[in-house]
């Protein structure tokens, strides 16, 4: 499944380009850098890997990167349909009897969550961050940025209609887990001993009900009664690390 993703984007700020040439040099298409930006490793992996520099112009960040990005005088442009792989590829290297984890972003629509989750789930050992197509953020360099690069580390997979690789998942032995407010199970309760994947829904509206139905259970985080929620990104977070205690070898 190819994802419908820009044909460019823009990313910024040192440690974002560093993690890119580090670990996924072939989405970088070409580098800018300003005249004071003297960091030797940074420009000798740039050299190394044949990617084109340009002086970065006094005004040209704010062009580039957008009006609040701190850029730190590095701006790169990217290839997020490169990053990206297919479910069918990430599927043929993982060990299902390793029991690992995988998140699909239901219609997560605010690039700092999905920058947020994913560097949680680099975090927390989960295997894979799955993003559909339709109705949701698609990696930008807000996303890059917010996930600290782990999006050049993480496997992001893009895929199609949701319900539709729910079903293809279960397939392989997956259970599906739903992240809900009123959820049905206790996340302190669950053992996690299958191959498990985690579905996180939309941060007004939560899970599409056609989703929910697909879903073998849903999941919900002991709180405290003064509060009501958790947004979308750290309750990821709290269901990560939960799922992390039952697999240390994750980590």
């Amino acid at each position: 499944m190819k994802a419908k993703v820009k044909e460019k984007v823009y990313i910024y700020g040192k440690h974002a380009l560093m993690e890119a040439l580090e670990n996924t040099p072939q989405v970088i298409r070409k580098v800018f850098l300003a005249p004071e930006v003297r960091d030797a490793d940074l420009r000798t992996l740039i050299e190394r890997h044949a990617i084109p520099a340009a002086e970065l112009g006094a005004s040209q960040g704010r062009e580039l990167a957008g009006r609040d990005a701190v850029h730190q005088g590095v701006i790169a442009v990217m290839d997020p349909a490169v990053l990206l792989i297919s479910l069918d590829s990430l599927l043929a290297r993982l060990d299902l009897t390793k029991n690992p984890a995988l998140v699909i972003l239901g219609e997560v629509q605010d690039p700092h969550n999905v920058g947020a989750i994913i560097r949680s789930a680099a975090a927390f050992g989960v295997s894979g961050v799955l993003i559909p197509e339709h109705n949701q953020a698609g990696v930008t360099g807000a996303v890059v940025k917010t996930s600290a690069g782990m999006a050049f580390r993480i496997p992001l997979v893009a895929i199609g209609n949701v319900n539709a690789t729910i079903a293809l998942l279960k397939e392989r032995g997956f259970w599906i887990y739903g992240l809900a407010m009123t959820g049905s199970t206790n996340l302190g309760t669950e053992t996690f001993d299958t191959p498990t994947a985690f579905v996180i829904g939309n941060e007004g509206a939560g899970i599409r009900e056609k989703t929910l139905e697909h879903c073998d259970t849903t999941l919900s985080i002991p709180m405290h009664p003064r509060t009501e929620s958790l947004n979308a990104a750290v309750s990821a977070a709290v269901v990560f690390y939960e799922w992390s205690k039952k697999h240390p070898e994750a980590l």
